[in-house]
Parts: structure tokens; C-alpha cells; sequence
């Protein structure tokens, strides 16, 4: 499971054909990608690893507070093109991005973790699956990558 984190100023995403929009202030945008072989562990590590990511200023601007620090919110949206492999060839290759009949359910429970360590109000979400446009006030600019199977897993 791989996510892209963005520390933002604002974010939106937006599904016109569903009449659908959520929009964040101050946090995270999570752009999350699920791989074929991708577990509960993965989930609970990324959603763990993104709620307290330290990369909000403190007192000094220093990076050094997360984003339950600042009370700040998550916008996740679903985002298997982080499984493209352009290595060869030009059109990108998705076979390594979980089908999604295995990718829904983590992507809920991603959701679900979040709200359950941020708070219920402070989650907001796309919609699996769906054309989106998404609006990213990316603040600093602030963009990590992390991969769930990087990790020293304890």
C-alpha cells in the first residue's frame, strides 16, 4: 500500500455525475494506492503512520506537529494509478493495483481507521472508483510518499 500525504491550506474533490463534494481546510490530502497483496496490517500502519506524521509547524516552524495537533482534517481519495508501471513503453501497466473486490474493503477500513484516530468529523472522502476532480492547496509545498511495505513493521 503506497500514499502520497499532502499538508494543505484547503482540498476538495468534486464527482459531477454523482452531485458529490467534500471539502477539507487545514490538514492532509491522502491519495492512497492498494496493491493486489495488500492486508489489514498495511492499513492500520499507513492510516497509524498518516495520523501522526509530523510536518505542521509548531511555535518555531519546525515541522514537529501532526495533523491532530493542529485539529486539522483528511480529505482520502482512492488513487490506484500509484500502481502504474511506465518503465516500459509509454501507456503504464496497473497489474500490480488490487482489484477492486479486494481493494474496496481496505480502502473503508483505511477510512474507517482514520476517523477512529482523528475523529469522525474530521474524515472526508471520494468515492471509489469514480472520475473526480480534486482541488489541492498544497501549503509549503509539503508532499511525502510512503510505502507501507518500506516499513520496519514491529
Amino acid at each position: 500500500m503506497k500514499v502520497v500525504v499532502q499538508k494543505v491550506s484547503e482540498a476538495g474533490v468534486y464527482i459531477e455525475n454523482e452531485d458529490y463534494s467534500a471539502e477539507i481546510r487545514k490538514g492532509l490530502v491522502i491519495l492512497l494506492g492498494i496493491k493486489y497483496d495488500d492486508t489489514i496490517e498495511d492499513v492500520n500502519f499507513l492510516a497509524d503512520k498518516c495520523s501522526n506524521l509530523r510536518i505542521f509547524p509548531d511555535e518555531n516552524e519546525k515541522m514537529n506537529l501532526s495533523v491532530k495537533d493542529v485539529d486539522g482534517e483528511v480529505l482520502v481519495i482512492s488513487q490506484f494509478t500509484l500502481y502504474g508501471d511506465a518503465q516500459r513503453g509509454n501507456r503504464p501497466s496497473f497489474t500490480e493495483a488490487a482489484r477492486p473486490d479486494t481493494a474496496i474493503p481496505l480502502y473503508e477500513k483505511f477510512i474507517q481507521r482514520m476517523k477512529e484516530n482523528l475523529g469522525e468529523s474530521k474524515v472526508k472522502s471520494g468515492i471509489f472508483g469514480a472520475m473526480m476532480l480534486v482541488k489541492i492547496f498544497n501549503d509549503g509545498p509539503v508532499t511525502i510518499l510512503i510505502d507501507s511495505r518500506k516499513s520496519e513493521k514491529s
